[in-house]
């Protein structure tokens, strides 16, 4: 093993690591648990800041080691890390480290922070493999490890209904779309006889539209981009530090990071798709983000959007790419979706995660008060707070020259030049995320106090201040890739070849769509929502529009009527059918009560012990490798 492939099984198993010893400590060391988890994080960064910087040439790598054998099926255990996958690693790892900080203050009295801790080392081991898998079969056992850590993350709160509800909820919805995917990756094993991305990246000519939309159902669940992104909202139920590393920077973001590891997948039919969900995702999230009182509803519903953004970038940009003749080969025009994309990504994991940190400030000043009518004057009481979170604000809204401005104008203009009636409906939105932002600022930061709460909040502790400090300064300077040392070489380098350069006369045009829409909308929220208003000004004036972004569009209802009245009709038949033949005509009628025994023998595992699953987990997984994998003999 060479020293690049060590450093990138240190940065992958070192989480696991982690997460083993808080398992072993106990829920009763809960100070000592999140010091470890960390730790952990901190040695996370500095090993990828160090391979991203110093070790790693830029020159894609790649190395795989077969894991398992059913001929003609293989299961490959590697790497592999270019310009997207190292871009993310950077995301992933110093976004996590400054959110495990934040969390030691917003934690400190949990009584449940060793549980906590873990759940975070657990998910960086998730989703740091995801981001560093040679192939489709490897990315999609850690995708499922991501799904399960946010499961246990989300649920932290499990005394409460909403939490265990929301927690149920992001599990099975994400189940859908992963369905689609696990059937997209059989369709490209099946296809292609290999799911190696750089083996796919250079033999892709028999790829199909069924193949990508297949993959893309994946994206769909994580990304939680329409039918499925009802499970978002709900998942704020969670911790705030979680809301901002799986559900801003990290988790959420792994389906365009999916997109942009598969493009060459793609052909024209699958990209409009993916441009137009995109698109409708990014416009409906926006609109219904304006009926949200709970500062971290807003936000939510802000992350749809921003995340229709990329999805819609990915879509018409590589469509706009195979416009101009190159094909799925690697000129740079192909590159511009998943370039633009990846762009927002990394923008949006900065400003995103530092909006979500600020209202977890706000929430632990005003005493877990999440209603932003009950808030107000808090500028005045929480100023680091107060003016990292208008850094964020304005970089969110794509005020010139933040690090959203570069992003969102990258988007934008690929999008004006694939499809014009989509770049329209886009502008609009950005319209909308500066109006409905401007709301949230000026309702919770200025004016007077509204409750006892906000009267006598206060600044958070410095462990909680100082990564709002360092995430506003990359909110600021976090696009200029090319001109400042802020991102690696190689990520200069990537984001150099894959983000679009407009004209001069072009980048003058989005320039001033920008300042229209950006200061337009702030202004539109100021006019609307004055610092002063003691209640909402759009339910009083404009019931009809405020019901309407109420309601959601009712998807939560259809999903209900569909479970209630379909579903669960379907479950009881099969429940009497189940109770006829298996617990009926098979424990009476089959010799020796084969049926019943073994009905006694499971239900004897079935301890309700969550350490007693683990270690049957184990067991098996050894006891599969022992089966499957043909040097197991070698090692004894």
């Amino acid at each position: 093993m060479n020293d690049l492939s060590s450093l990138l099984s240190l940065i992958l198993l070192t989480p696991l690591v982690g997460a083993g010893l808080i398992w072993l400590l106990g829920n009763k060391r809960g100070n000592l648990a999140a010091g470890i988890s960390v730790l952990v994080a901190g040695v996370i960064m500095v090993a990828s800041l160090f391979l991203l910087y110093a070790q790693w040439g830029g020159e894609p790598y790649h190395v795989a080691m077969p894991w398992l054998e059913l001929q003609p099926f293989r299961l490959d255990l590697g790497f592999y890390l270019n310009g997207v996958s190292a871009l993310m690693l950077f995301v992933v790892s110093f976004v996590g480290f400054w959110i495990h900080l934040f969390s030691l203050g917003y934690m400190a009295d949990d009584s449940r922070k060793a549980r906590f801790f873990g759940g975070l080392s657990i998910f960086m081991f998730s989703m740091l493999g995801i981001v560093l898998a040679e192939n489709l079969f490897m990315l999609f056992i850690f995708w499922e490890l991501v799904g399960f850590s946010s499961y246990i993350l989300i649920g932290h709160y499990l005394k409460t209904q909403e939490a265990a509800s929301a927690s149920q909820k992001a599990f099975i919805v994400n189940r859908v779309g992963d369905f689609g995917f696990l059937l997209g990756i059989i369709l490209t094993f099946w296809t292609f006889g290999t799911t190696s991305l750089p083996e796919l990246a250079q033999h892709h000519s028999g790829a199909t539209t069924a193949m990508a939309l297949l993959l893309f159902c994946g994206v769909l669940g994580k990304s939680a981009q329409m039918p499925l992104h009802v499970w978002l909202p709900d998942a704020m139920a969670g911790p705030t530090p979680i809301s901002a590393l799986i559900h801003a920077a990290t988790m959420v973001a792994a389906g365009v990071f999916l997109l942009a590891r598969t493009y060459f997948l793609f052909d024209e039919t699958a990209l409009t798709v993916v441009g137009w969900v995109g698109t409708i995702t990014a416009l409906c999230a926006a609109i219904w983000a304006f009926a949200q009182n709970d500062i971290k509803k807003v936000l939510a519903y802000s992350t749809l959007s921003q995340l229709g953004y990329m999805v819609a970038a990915f879509g018409f940009g590589t469509l706009y790419g195979l416009t101009q003749g190159e094909g799925h080969g690697h000129g740079h025009a192909v590159w511009y979706g998943l370039g633009a994309a990846m762009f927002h990504l990394t923008t949006h994991a900065f400003f995103k995660a530092l909006l979500f940190l600020g209202s977890g400030s706000v929430i632990h000043a005003c005493h877990h008060e999440q209603d932003i009518w009950k808030m107000g004057g808090l500028f005045k009481k929480m100023p680091l707070t107060g003016l990292t979170f208008l850094i964020g604000t304005l970089a969110l809204s794509g005020i010139p020259f933040l690090a959203g401005f570069f992003s969102k104008d990258a988007i934008l203009f690929v999008t004006k030049e694939a499809c014009f009636p989509a770049f329209i409906i886009l502008t609009g939105t950005a319209v909308m995320t500066a109006t409905y932002m401007g709301r949230l600022f000026y309702i919770a930061f200025l004016g007077k106090p509204r409750s006892e709460h906000a009267e006598h909040a206060h600044e958070s502790p410095w462990t909680m201040v100082l990564p709002l400090v360092v995430l506003a300064v990359f909110s600021i300077a976090g696009g200029y890739f090319a001109q400042l040392p802020i991102y690696p070489a190689a990520v200069n380098e990537f984001l150099g070849q894959a983000v679009p350069h407009p004209s001069e006369d072009a980048e003058m045009t989005m320039l001033i769509i920008s300042l229209i829409a950006s200061l337009g909308g702030l202004a539109l929220a100021f006019v609307i929502w004055n610092p002063k208003s003691e209640r909402d000004a759009l339910a009083a004036k404009a019931r009809p529009i405020w019901a309407l972004s109420r309601s959601k569009f009712c998807f939560d209802e259809v999903y209900m009527f569909y479970v209630n009245q379909i579903q669960a009709r379907v479950a009881g038949i099969l429940d009497t059918l189940d109770s006829l033949i298996i617990s009926g005509v098979g424990t009476r009628v089959v010799p020796g009560g084969i049926f019943g025994g073994l009905g006694m023998f499971f239900r004897r595992l079935h301890t309700g012990n969550a350490t007693a699953y683990v270690w049957w987990f184990f067991g098996g997984v050894i006891l599969f490798f022992a089966v499957a994998t043909r040097g197991f003999t070698s090692l004894f």
